[in-house]
């Protein structure tokens, strides 16, 4: 009898041991950023962040027990690379959700792989053709650029500029952006009297501004990311050029303001996300002490304020996290849970992923601001 009761307790121990070795299986989740390259701006911050969160992850002891183990890849901002890389990490590491990459292009590149492993991807780039239409297995955190367009929009009509001109670059965000600004354009009976384009790696955009002043608009709307819209705010200073000008959302941190320099970036307005102004926010706003513990935690780490761009890598861990907190650990499980997650406050604005919407964000993730002195100011 104490034999058989030995045994049995020899097989629980077992069992109870092989069980805690399951539970504490590390879970694998990639990234593709552009960390280095003309895109680091946006890939530096974002790395940045997804490596302090899952720091910060398994210091409290992983999720439900299992450790994080992340495996990021620099793309440098090349399409060809991060093909590659995203192959390295589906059939080499074998990570059950990919974070990035950080740019519309990439992904776009990106989304046919991901779509035939079957692997979640949560993109960090802002392009509407990354989830729309929907795709399966594809996210996305940064608001579409629609959205952006609109918040512009709205503001132009509030100042009555029914005459625009716009000037976009002619990568993918810089299509997108040009697409969208033309559709909401005329949704809302808007003339665009100009409709320039630039080169990422062009350096003077004066030629374009020329023209553009000749057709005397109301305002001018540039699209793009850095260096481009810094360089054409100081090419309007220098040629006097006046009228009112919008920047996108791919220019919502301060080395815009840098780049730009204060003084000709001064009035220059552009939708932001809300980590940009957190400390303007009115009380209650829901994402307040969230926004201001991701910018304390980060400013700690690494002696900088945290960027709308990191935010993005903030919330696409959170969104592949919430979903393995409720028990999924498979791919096609944490994708099924992200598209359920329902309401989640992020850095971004506030998700509610559905099978009909892989972003989840509206007009409400923006603020609309102005540069005054250098700094953010909420237009009201």
């Amino acid at each position: 009898m104490r034999k058989m009761f030995s045994a049995i307790g020899i097989t629980m121990m077992l069992l109870c041991s092989a069980s805690a070795a399951l539970a504490a299986a590390p879970i694998k989740i990639g990234a593709l950023f552009s960390v280095t390259g003309p895109a680091s701006f946006l890939g530096e911050p974002e790395k940045n962040t997804l490596e302090l969160l899952v720091k910060e992850t398994n210091a409290r002891g992983g999720i439900n027990g299992s450790k994080i183990e992340l495996v990021v890849y620099d793309t440098g901002g090349d399409v060809t690379k991060a093909v590659q890389l995203a192959n390295k990490l589906i059939k080499n590491d074998k990570v059950v959700a990919i974070v990035g990459p950080s740019t519309t292009g990439e992904t776009m590149a990106v989304i046919p792989i991901v779509e035939k492993e079957q692997i979640p991807l949560v993109s960090c780039a802002a392009g509407i053709k990354i989830t729309d239409p929907v795709k399966k297995w594809v996210f996305k955190t940064p608001a579409n650029d629609h959205v952006a367009a609109e918040k512009i929009l709205i503001q132009a009509e509030k100042q009555k500029q029914k005459n625009i001109a716009i000037l976009t670059v002619t990568d993918s965000f810089g299509s997108s952006g040009r697409e969208q600004l033309k559709l909401m354009a005329a949704k809302r009976g808007f003339k665009i009297v100009a409709d320039e384009v630039y080169a990422p790696k062009d350096t003077d955009m004066t030629p374009q501004l020329t023209k553009i002043k000749a057709a005397k608009p109301d305002a001018i709307i540039c699209w793009g990311t850095n260096p481009g819209p810094a360089i054409i705010t100081r090419n309007m200073q220098q040629l006097g050029l006046k009228v009112q000008l919008y920047q996108s959302h791919g220019v919502a941190s301060k080395k815009f303001i840098e780049l730009a320099t204060p003084e000709a970036a001064q009035g220059v307005m552009l939708p932001a996300g809300k980590l940009a102004v957190f400390d303007l926010l009115k009380k209650g706003d829901p994402q307040a002490k969230l926004l201001k513990d991701y910018n304390d935690s980060y400013k700690k780490a690494f002696g900088v304020e945290a960027s709308t761009f990191g935010g993005y890598a903030y919330d696409g861990f959170q969104l592949v996290a919430a979903a393995i907190k409720k028990g999924a650990t498979t791919p096609a499980k944490i994708r099924d849970m992200i598209e359920k997650n329902g309401r989640m406050i992020g850095v971004s604005g506030i998700f509610k992923m559905t099978p009909t919407d892989h972003n989840g964000l509206d007009l409400s993730a923006f603020e609309m601001v102005r540069i005054e002195k250098g700094d953010w100011a909420i237009v009201r």
